[in-house]
């Protein structure tokens, strides 16, 4: 018997299935990023992304399970995260910029994400994305069936204290599967010695760390949505959605 979270799941279908929508959302990301251009508003970018995946019979997961009023999340510069889509909002050279798609299809969900830099960008920004890139690609390496999930945080507190950034404390991964946020619920960015749950077998989760520039912390917006730091902190996430195995994870949004 697989599980998803606390969803059992009994056939080799449903894991195709996981691999499927896997695959749509981590394309989506990438025709997003690739049309990313100085002057577009995020309304235009998320129209990418509405159409990609209207194409590919998905649909978007925010919006379906939480009403989101975009069919992405992008995000600029101090935004973090659930970043509202927006006619008004222009990107410019040199920003910072995160796009999150996660989307549904035949009842099952995908959830992948990546940070961008809209042109050549500073070198602290060049930094601070390599270092939570190699903060996701460490963390996947070290989980595997058995082991306790905050192995996933001490993973990715090395790599910042390493590389000398700061953690959002109040952002983590999740279970994902068939829904968009499922036990295990609220996986810490960093190590929590209190955290005594353990790594299952064909358990299904996200592994999303957050680095930032100096932020501890995300506020919500006055829009409702959009989690935000000071303007003086720039903060970066990469995204995936796996399977635990004994052995090494398998990557549905590789």
């Amino acid at each position: 018997m697989r599980k998803v979270g606390l969803v059992s799941i009994t056939t080799e279908l449903e894991l195709v299935k996981l691999k499927i929508i896997g695959k749509i959302v981590a394309d989506c990301l990438r025709e997003m990023s690739r049309a990313l251009q100085p002057g577009m508003s995020t309304f235009e970018l998320d129209e990418i992304g509405r159409a990609f995946l209207e194409k590919h019979g998905a649909r978007s997961a925010p919006k379906a399970v939480y009403k989101f009023p975009g069919t992405t999340c992008i995000s600029l510069n101090h935004e973090v995260a659930h970043g509202i889509p927006s006619k008004t909002k222009i990107i410019q050279m040199g920003d910072l910029i995160n796009i999150d798609v996660s989307a549904e299809k035949d009842g099952f969900f995908g959830d992948t994400g990546g940070s961008f830099i809209v042109g050549e960008g500073t070198l602290e920004l060049q930094k601070l994305c390599a270092a939570t890139k190699r903060a996701l690609d460490t963390a996947v390496k070290s989980v595997r069936a058995g082991l306790p999930l905050n192995t996933i945080g001490k993973a990715v507190e090395s790599v910042a204290k390493e590389e000398g950034f700061t953690i959002i404390r109040n952002l983590g991964s999740h279970g994902v599967g068939k829904s968009l946020h499922e036990a295990p619920e609220f996986i810490a960015g960093y190590y929590d010695p209190n955290d005594k749950r353990i790594l299952e077998e064909n358990m299904v989760i996200t592994i999303e760390p957050f680095l930032s520039t100096g932020a501890t912390w995300v506020e919500q917006d006055a829009d409702g949505w959009t989690l935000k730091t000071a303007k003086k902190f720039f903060s970066a996430q990469y995204e995936h959605s796996l399977v635990i195995t004994k052995d090494e994870a398998i990557i549905l949004t590789a």
